[in-house]
């Protein structure tokens, strides 16, 4: 699922960027860079941080109609930024469109870093979006490479060189969303205000169970990835059995079906760790409303996800189903990952707070009776 961003994004970025960049900074005032709450800032991170679900959905919708080689060419779409018969063809209008919002997506993430490189003094933070754009140009680079090495075999394993790499592409994916929702709620009123709401203060077990749900839902996002690609979404056709009378265990058994079978495995280990990290949130005293909001929201989005995996077999893998289940999947990974990260707010900011804070300029006046 390859990406074109430079030259779709050139004109949607620039002037913006260029403005940003040129604004002079204030003389004789505080410097811009400040770790305060600023609402436009906020609201456009909380944008890309959106923004990259819609990119999300097109690319799993894309891979569940089999239509990821539909354009044989990287960075362009049969030679052309607006190839012929896109909009009235189903694959094509999947992949290019996808390939279109990856470019509003590097345009945003651009405008991110710009925007914390000129305001914000937390470096941290402003590494972090640094981090973003070097990811969404990987990113592009890993997907232009699953469409230019479809065609290199790997006997071995029996796929493609394109492949692996398109797996690659999917667990990328995954770290980017990470990212950029890291970024939005460092930016966010509830991290910057935190008395607005109430305390993060955590034990620190389940800070760590937070962390290990976050790497297990990783984990189980890079099995799914393997299994989509693999085309073993269906190496088992039965559910919650393995086989149609009912057995539990496979009868026979190859990579794909191991590899299914290891993805219902691992959401078995996923259901109790999330149920677990969840619950003793809800029953930890005086923590912020937000974060228990998001664990009630957490056990709802689970029971969805159990719903729709066992749907998408029943349904003989529709596409809209697959599609729904990768994206719920991706927002139980960002909703488990916000709140492990404010869970560590504390830590997070108490590290940089022994930084000095940006001091005002002085101007030419008070320099002169200094």
């Amino acid at each position: 699922m390859e990406l074109v961003f430079i030259r779709n994004t050139r004109g949607i970025c620039g002037s913006y960027v260029n403005r940003l960049v040129s604004q002079p900074m204030p003389q004789g005032s505080t410097l811009l860079r400040a770790p305060t709450y600023k609402p436009s800032l906020a609201w456009f991170t909380a944008l890309g941080s959106a923004w990259v679900f819609v990119l999300v959905a097109m690319g799993a919708f894309t891979t569940s109609i089999g239509a990821g080689m539909i354009f044989p060419d990287w960075p362009l779409s049969n030679g052309s930024l607006n190839p012929d018969g896109w909009l009235s063809d189903l694959a094509m209008f999947a992949e290019h469109s996808h390939r279109l919002s990856a470019g509003v997506m590097s345009a945003i993430t651009i405008m991110i870093a710009v925007w914390l490189w000129r305001t914000e003094s937390r470096s941290w933070l402003r590494r972090l979006a640094y981090v973003a754009v070097i990811l969404i140009f990987v990113q592009a680079l890993v997907g232009g490479l699953r469409v230019l090495l479809e065609h290199q075999r790997v006997n071995m394993i029996e796929t493609s060189v394109g492949r692996l790499f398109a797996m690659l592409h999917a667990c990328l994916a995954q770290i980017f969303v990470c990212t950029l929702a890291a970024i939005a709620a460092a930016c966010s009123r509830p991290w910057l205000k935190p008395q607005l709401t109430a305390n993060y203060q955590a034990s620190p077990g389940l800070r760590r169970l937070g962390v290990v749900c976050c790497a297990l839902i990783v984990t189980q996002l890079g099995i799914a990835a393997v299994m989509r690609h693999s085309f073993a979404g269906l190496a088992i056709p039965t559910f919650p059995q393995s086989t149609a009378d009912g057995g539990w265990l496979p009868l026979t058994w190859d990579f794909r079906v191991g590899i299914h079978f290891s993805h219902r495995i691992m959401a078995l280990i996923l259901t109790a760790a999330i149920m677990m990290f969840a619950t003793k949130l809800l029953g930890t005293a005086k923590i912020a409303r937000v974060l228990k909001v998001g664990s009630l929201s957490l056990l709802g989005l689970l029971a969805l996800q159990v719903y729709l995996g066992a749907v998408v077999v029943w349904s003989g893998r529709k596409p809209e189903l697959t599609t729904a289940h990768v994206i719920v999947g991706a927002i139980i990974l960002t909703t488990t990952f916000l709140i492990t990260w404010f869970l560590h707010r504390d830590a997070i900011e108490s590290s940089t707070s022994t930084q000095a804070s940006p001091q005002p300029r002085r101007t030419s006046r008070e320099l002169s009776h200094a």
